[in-house]
């Protein structure tokens, strides 16, 4: 018996649920082990829900249901493995961090809190699921850069090299929404492994060729990262894209198929979904100038009296009675700055973390903000200035960099996953899915 359902039959002996509740949850069966942790039928019947009804939004046909299932099976198993991690690292999201996320998710598209939450309802989802949702995805993102950001190392001559493959490609860039479908290998695949994939992607490319929908057979056997998105990437210009995308995808027109192509992960079949031109232009570059005070929970300081404590101080800034450079020489915990008052010096904005980023960004000159939480702890931080360059030149080495470390960090992702995956213990316990230990 797992440890919820004993858990559950000493609260009912307690007296502390009733016979009813008991039934219920009892009802949510399990449908997988992972290492410590369980995935039960309610999870994966609600991640399936809500593809369906992405589905239908976008008049996209899906697969059977057990396909269906499987996709959003091996989704649940990989957040599973890395929410796993991420509590063993001690990496958790606030709520004061989830707010400010929402908040930013709501001015992103327009929206008052109002109409965001009843945009959720909408959906079919509760506030306190969206609310879960969005705590996940932006912890899985945090434990991903924490993860393997260390792995890429990017050469000055690198950058160098891309710069000037950007100009050579001149004005007009063309953008490419791939769509792919990956049949996977093991690292070193016998002549049987390699058969059978070759079979099955020879099988893949008939059915594309007679007409069969690409999103819909993504979903159905991709074991790409994009599977249960009907394997779309989204629109990516040709430096963009992962390495084996772009030497695949060049040159090729909207609805071509592509493939198969052999990587380290196994056999991809690719398609154009649709391309787009851009225009190069002038490009200006925004940086602020700000101080602030870095205070950091611990044992001794909580987090509310961390938020209070600050709170504190701009009060007094705002009553003119002390200034954020003392006050930051005095009290803040960031020894890069506090010996400057505070000073961060001049900088973009994207060189921040999220939350930082999106303070400063709002900020009027000579503004302070209200006390906020970053993975680094709380900040209060006043902007300085704001000044606009004409950066192009700079710029064009800031993205070849960024278009590096994208499409490496892509790349190094999926190699993280297999590896996390590949030291778990994981157990299909739903016969229809799968059997036995993977």
């Amino acid at each position: 018996m797992n440890n919820r359902c004993k858990q559950l039959l000493i609260a009912a002996g307690l007296g502390l649920i009733s016979a009813t509740s008991l039934a219920a949850e009892l009802l949510d069966k399990v449908v997988a082990v992972v290492n410590q942790d369980v995935v039960l039928e309610s999870q994966l019947a609600g991640l399936v829900n809500q593809v369906k009804q992405s589905a239908a939004a976008a008049g996209q046909p899906l697969p059977d249901e057990q396909p269906l299932r499987r996709q959003a099976l091996d989704r649940l198993v990989l957040e599973s493995l890395q929410r796993q991690l991420a509590e063993r690292l001690g990496l958790r999201i606030t709520d004061t961090q989830l707010e400010q996320a929402i908040t930013n998710i709501a001015r992103s598209e327009g929206k008052t809190p109002e109409q965001l939450r009843a945009g959720i309802k909408a959906e079919g989802l509760t506030y306190a699921q969206f609310r879960e949702q969005v705590r996940n995805e932006i912890l899985l993102s945090e434990l991903a850069r924490n993860q393997v950001r260390r792995r890429i190392n990017i050469s000055d001559q690198e950058v160098k090299q891309v710069v000037q493959m950007i100009k050579e490609q001149g004005q007009n860039q063309t953008r490419y929404r791939v769509g792919n479908i990956l049949l996977p290998l093991p690292t070193n695949p016998d002549t049987e492994q390699l058969r059978q994939a070759s079979r099955q992607a020879e099988k893949l490319l008939k059915q594309l060729k007679q007409g069969a929908d690409f999103r819909k057979l993504a979903i159905a056997h991709s074991a790409g990262p994009k599977a249960l998105e009907g394997g779309d990437w989204g629109m990516l210009g040709i430096n963009e894209m992962p390495s084996l995308f772009s030497e695949a995808v060049k040159n090729h027109r909207k609805g071509d198929i592509i493939g198969p192509i052999r990587s380290g992960a196994g056999l991809h079949i690719l398609t154009v979904f649709d391309t787009q031109g851009s225009t190069a232009k002038t490009v200006q570059a925004v940086e602020v100038r700000a101080r602030h005070i870095l205070l950091k929970p611990s044992i001794i300081m909580s987090e509310e009296k961390a938020q209070s404590r600050l709170a504190g101080f701009a009060r007094s800034i705002r009553a003119g009675e002390t200034s954020m450079a003392q006050l930051a020489e005095q009290f803040s915990e960031d020894p890069g700055s506090a010996i400057n008052g505070g000073d961060l010096g001049w900088a973009s904005p994207e060189m921040y973390v999220s939350s930082f980023r999106d303070t400063v960004n709002q900020l009027d000159v000579g503004k302070l903000s209200e006390p906020f939480r970053s993975e680094h702890g709380w900040h209060l931080v006043q902007l300085e200035d704001k000044r606009v360059m004409d950066a192009t030149e700079q710029a064009a080495e800031q993205r070849a960099y960024q278009l590096i470390f994208n499409r490496r960090f892509t790349e190094e992702v999926q190699t993280w996953l297999d590896e996390l995956r590949d030291e778990a213990y994981i157990r299909i316990v739903d016969t229809n899915l799968s059997n036995g230990e993977l």
